[in-house]
């Protein structure tokens, strides 16, 4: 089985191209800083990364394209896929990436600090304080905006 689940924050904003012909797809390049816990080379317990290189295909790659920017925290599942090419040297290049499968945020827009990799969500009405019976008290006049009844 071929499985990988990894956190952590990009380190650029992601690199998106489409690919040519009648059924262009977009493919998105980024690399993801992985926290590494444990004892760096210096004994000290300094906490290190791992960067990551990734690759996505279709909506997926659109959805990095719209919201895949630099500092923000992701959840990816893939898989790891492993190449390799000849350079313009005649060297050959070994690649291993992680085909992304899925991505979603792994962190509200508040606890990033401001970096909403360029997300702006609907305006709502701010929830005000629950109620002593653990309910929250709605403003008035969103009835509209319910999906019930």
């Amino acid at each position: 089985m071929n499985k990988v689940l990894l956190m952590g924050r990009l380190t650029r904003d992601a690199e998106i191209r489409y690919s040519q012909g009648d059924n262009a797809m977009a493919i998105a390049r980024f690399s993801l800083a992985v926290d590494r816990r444990g004892r760096a080379n210096n004994g000290s317990d300094e906490q290190t990364a791992d960067f990551i290189n990734c690759v996505a295909f279709g909506k997926t790659a659109e959805f990095l394209e719209r919201f895949g920017r630099k500092g923000t925290k992701f959840v990816v599942e893939g898989r790891i896929q492993t190449g390799s090419y000849t350079n313009r040297d005649g060297q050959k290049v070994y690649t291993t990436d992680v085909v992304v499968e899925q991505v979603e945020f792994a962190e509200s827009k508040s606890a990033s600090g401001g970096n909403d990799g360029g997300f702006t969500p609907a305006d709502r009405p701010a929830p005000s304080a629950a109620a002593s019976d653990g309910f929250m008290n709605l403003p008035d006049g969103i009835d509209e905006e319910l999906p019930f009844n």
